[in-house]
This record gives structure tokens, C-alpha cells and sequence, in this order.
């Protein structure tokens, strides 16, 4: 069926989690939950709804019959089966979940712990030297539980044990857990951002910040029961379990866990994916291997041409890109049928291209803070270059614009945080009468369109009071194939008394290596160079690049991969 622009899917109220997984348990009972592996390589496992829902209850109820009501319990490990189920377990009853970065090394994560006043601890065995080094002499700290340990032991409990107890438990007669009752206002998510030690902020969510999310975004974008979507994205970010994880169980479809970035083609076709969310670096990625592997193949003229055919088409209610890019779906599983980018801006060529192929794409903005969606296209709606409409429920405004229409991005719904954890000084900050000042900079078109142009506290300022946006100049930096990566930002020039715009670049050494013909320091300055002279010809003067660098190694990122703009030394070449 046709969809209007204005239309909106149905959805069902959900009051909390517990109820969007008892409420999906009951209407898809037989149906896959998740597909999981237990070793790296092996076949994918479902799980089905029922399932989840009985695991859920036995882990509860294992964690209560330890005390442990009302306690915070810190999730730590890659994206797996058994992470998500400690996660419900612990906010359908038990206490406050805290998810812990992965990537984080031993100090940072022993800190988080003590911030937060951890009392368990639930890990993967991959991670078990880290921790180890972590927790030593945590005096809040009671439990160990090893996602992985067949049998208990002294120094951690097995969390397979655990349900097999819970199980026992439940057998037995103890309901406390099943029948607890759930304030959707409650404090039940502790989310710390990215950042060092002392800069990391903890967000608080609340049941009804998740669940308001999740059922506003079903609302643009159509999960169906049938879909089958592959979890890429780190778990601890909210995108991701929001977006990823929530959003296509309270639909009704399977979640299959990716086993690595570089196995993500391997695992669409595995499992048969239909959707993937994803940052733009991934489907970059994705959208460089394709072109070059149409150019050594000599058809890239081809695929030129069928999506300039199917791009007509398009627009006169017609879809021949089942059958124009068939070899390109296959060697995708088949299925795929829908790509969501977010955590940073897309390349609107990108978006364009995928979805002339006949895959659905585009992009939303949010925040941890705002649970985390606040923006999003629908999915029968796209503006390639745009982040898309606000939620429904949510209010927007650009506060204070200037002449073009730009200022700070701010918000106000019912995702919207609690406020940072033990910190009401910057919660005042950022919340003012109601409205969640973003940080993020951005205009909204004729059709209520949301543009974000760039980060408030990245902003270069001339002396003149122009902004410059660094993820402008980035975009146009990071269009040419020969740099890999970059960060602009802003130097105060004494003797100009104003403040020239420099850049950081990573060349891509691979692709100067494939044109069979070694290039000198010099002749690598000139090229960029050169690259750097076009970009500036698409900008007024005062955005113009007059200091470049270029860096031996690739800049320290995210786990969401976006470049940290501080503490990212430059490193001349």
C-alpha cells in the first residue's frame, strides 16, 4: 500500500520494558526473539519470545534471591545474547542496570564502578583480564557473574547457574520477582557518555524516556515480524539498544547478533537480515567496496546507468531494482531491504544511491540524553540530506537563530533524561524551563525538516563573529578518495589578530599504493594540497583552509567510530 507523507503506523501502549517484553511474549510466543551463536564461526540459534521471556524471570529472580533489590548491576561485553538478558532481568524488577563500555581499559572501568556504586558485576569471559584488574578491592562490589562459567566457583557465579536456580526458585513458589510492579518514572538506567574518566557524564533514564522512544519511532518507521535485524553497533549505546534492540521487540522481530564489523556480510547472509543500523563509516564502507568492485569488474558504467534508470522510475511510482542490482542483493543475503544511519551526519550521495538500488535508507539524530532518538525520516518520507522530522510528542526549536536560520538545537518530550547523575549543577545547565538544550547546532526547512550543521562547543568563531562549522569543511575534505579522514579546527593567528581555519587529514596510503607508483613525502603534500585548493574554491573566504596537516596514523575514535576532537595530537608527516 501506498503511503501518504503524513501517515502514521499504528502502535500498541507499553507502560515499561517489562511490559513491552510480556506484551511481545504474548502476542509472538512462537516466533525468533533472537538468533545467537555460541561460538565465533558457528551456527546461528534462535530464541524464541516465550523463551526470552521465562530466561527473564529465572535471572530475576536469581538476582533478588541475592539481595540485591534496588541495587545498581554494571553489564559489561560484546553484543550477545546473554547481555541484553541481564539487562531486562535487572530493570523488570531488580534495580539499576549500569552498561559499561567494552572498550574501555581497566582503570576507567574500575571508576564507573565506584561512581556508581555497583553491587554486581556481570561479564563476558573475553573481557575477564580487564576486569580482573578492574575490580580488585571494590568494596561495594559483592558479586561476580561470568556470562560464559559453566559451574559457580570462589571468585564469580555462573550466570547459566543463576537461571537454572532462578528456574528452581520460580518452581517453588517464589513470585516476587514476576509479580513486581514497575514505576515507568523511576530512575532505572544509568548510561555514562563517552569521554575520560572524570569528563564522562551519567545519564538517567527512566522506563518511560525508553518506551515513549521506541513507541514514537515506530510510528515513521515500519519493523515488521517478519524483519530480521542485525545488531552491529555497540549494546552500551542507547542508539543501538533503543533503536537496535527495543524498537524490534516491542514489533515482533528477530535480532541476530553481528559476530564483528568484518563479518557483517558474512552474517547478512547467514541470518537472511532484512535491516541494519549502522554509523555512516559502515555503510561508507559498504558503498566503496561496491563501486570498486564494480570498476575492477568493468561494469561500474552499468551500474551508472541502472541507477539513473531506476532513479526515473522511481519517481513515477515504479521499482525495478530487484532486477537492475540483482547480483548486488544477493551477494547482501537477499533480504535486506533497509538501512538506518545515525550517530553522525550521512553522506546524502550515499543515501541516494542505496535507496535508487531498491534498499531503503536514511538518517536520524539524537542524543543519550533524549533515549536517544529526537529525529528521524519515515521511512515512506526521506530527505536524503536532512535528519529528519521530530518524533511524534516531541516539541523542537532552534534557539536564538541567526540571520540563516541557525542556533542550537533544542527539545522537549517525555525521552528526555531524568538528568545527569549526581551532578544538578550541570542538569540545570542543560535543562531550562522544560527544554533540553542539545549543544548541537542546526535549522529546520519549510516542511519541518531538521538540518544539523555542526557541534556548539566545535564551532570556529573569526573575528568578525562568523561561524564555522568543522563538519562543513569535513564533508567536502573527506569527498575526495585520497583522504581517508580529517578534523578541521580553529588557530588564533597573532599577527592576523584572527583565527585561521587548519586541518588534520589521514591520507589513503592503500589507494596510492594500488596506482603501482610510490609517491615521495613531497608529492603526497602536493596532492593534498591540491585537494585542499578545490575545497577551498567551494567556500567563502573566511571558511578557507590555510594550515594543513597530514598524520601518519588514523585519529582516535568512538566506539560509535566518530574522531574525538580532543586529545587527538596532530602528527606531522
Amino acid at each position: 500500500m501506498k503511503r501518504n507523507k503524513e501517515d502514521l503506523y499504528p502502535i500498541r501502549p507499553i507502560k515499561n520494558l517489562k511490559d513491552l517484553i510480556e506484551s511481545s511474549a504474548r502476542l509472538f510466543p512462537e516466533r525468533n526473539a533472537f538468533l545467537k551463536k555460541d561460538k565465533p564461526g558457528g551456527t546461528y540459534i534462535p530464541v524464541k519470545y516465550k523463551d526470552f521471556k521465562t530466561q527473564i524471570d529465572a535471572l530475576g529472580t536469581a538476582f533478588m534471591e541475592l539481595g540485591l533489590r534496588g541495587k545498581y548491576i554494571a553489564v559489561i561485553g560484546e553484543n550477545r545474547f546473554e547481555w541484553l538478558l541481564t539487562y531486562l532481568s535487572v530493570v523488570s524488577g531488580i534495580g539499576v542496570i549500569v552498561p559499561l563500555d567494552k572498550e574501555l581499559p581497566s582503570n576507567e572501568i574500575r571508576h564507573l564502578l565506584e561512581r556508581s556504586k555497583a553491587s554486581a558485576l556481570v561479564y563476558s569471559d573475553k573481557l575477564e583480564s580487564v576486569v580482573d584488574n578492574a575490580v580488585g578491592g571494590l568494596q561495594n562490589l559483592k558479586y561476580l557473574v561470568s556470562m560464559d562459567a559453566l559451574e559457580d566457583s570462589a571468585q564469580k557465579l555462573s550466570l547459566k547457574k543463576m537461571i537454572e536456580k532462578g528456574d528452581g526458585f520460580i518452581n517453588n513458589g517464589k513470585t516476587e520477582y514476576i509479580d513486581a510492579e514497575i514505576d515507568p518514572d523511576d530512575f532505572s538506567i544509568l548510561l555514562f557518555t563517552s569521554g575520560t574518566t572524570g569528563l564522562a557524564k551519567g545519564v538517567m533514564l527512566s522506563h518511560k524516556n525508553i518506551c515513549t522512544n521506541v513507541m514514537a519511532m515506530s510510528q515513521y518507521v515500519d519493523a515488521k515480524e517478519t524483519d530480521v535485524i542485525l545488531s552491529v553497533l555497540p549494546i552500551h549505546h542507547t542508539y543501538e539498544c533503543t533503536c537496535g534492540i527495543f524498537t524490534p521487540l516491542y514489533k515482533g522481530s528477530c535480532i541476530a547478533f553481528c559476530e564483528g564489523l568484518k563479518h557483517i556480510v558474512k552474517n547478512l547472509n547467514e541470518a537472511k537480515v532484512s535491516v541494519m543500523l549502522g554509523v555512516p563509516l559502515i555503510f561508507e564502507s559498504m558503498y566503496t567496496r561496491l563501486w570498486k568492485k564494480a570498476e575492477k569488474d568493468g561494469k561500474s558504467s552499468k551500474l551508472r546507468k541502472g541507477l539513473t534508470i531506476n532513479r526515473t522510475l522511481r519517481k513515477v511510482g515504479m521499482d525495478k531494482s530487484r532486477k537492475l542490482f540483482k547480483s548486488i542483493h544477493e551477494a547482501l543475503g537477499g533480504n535486506l531491504r533497509m538501512f538506518i544511519s545515525g550517530a553522525a551526519a550521512a553522506d546524502p550521495e550515499i543515501i541516494e544511491c542505496f535507496n535508487d538500488m531498491g534498499i531503503i535508507m536514511f538518517q536520524g539524530y539524537g542524543l543519550t540524553e533524549c533515549s536517544p532518538i529526537v529525529t528521524v525520516n519515515k521511512d515512506h518520507y526521506i530527505k536524503y540530506k536532512s535528519a529528519g522530522l521530530p518524533l511524534p510528542g516531541t516539541e523542537l526549536r532552534i534557539f536564538e537563530p541567526d540571520e540563516e536560520g541557525i542556533g542550537e538545537v533544542i527539545c522537549k518530550s517525555d525521552s528526555v533524561m531524568l538528568g545527569y547523575f549526581e551532578d544538578e549543577e550541570e542538569t540545570c545547565r542543560v535543562i531550562r524551563e522544560g527544554w533540553f538544550h542539545t549543544g548541537d547546532y542546526g535549522y529546520l526547512d519549510e516542511d519541518g525538516f531538521l538540518y544539523i550543521t555542526g557541534r556548539k562547543k566545535n564551532v570556529i568563531v573569526t573575528k568578525n563573529g562568523k561561524n564555522i562549522f568543522p563538519e562543513e569543511v569535513e564533508y567536502y575534505l573527506n569527498k575526495s578518495e585520497y583522504i581517508k579522514e580529517s578534523m578541521v579546527w580553529g588557530k588564533i593567528d597573532e599577527k592576523r589578530e584572527d583565527t585561521l581555519v587548519c586541518a588534520d587529514v589521514v591520507v589513503d596510503m592503500e589507494l596510492l599504493k594500488e596506482t603501482d607508483r610510490v609517491y615521495s613525502n613531497e608529492e603526497i603534500h602536493q596532492l593534498i594540497q591540491e585537494v585542499i585548493h578545490n575545497v577551498n574554491g567551494k567556500m567563502p573566504l573566511y571558511k578557507r583552509i590555510r594550515r594543513f596537516n597530514i598524520r601518519n596514523d588514523e585519529f582516535e575514535k568512538t566506539t560509535t567510530q566518530k574522531i574525538k576532537r580532543y586529545g587527538n595530537n596532530t602528527k606531522n608527516q
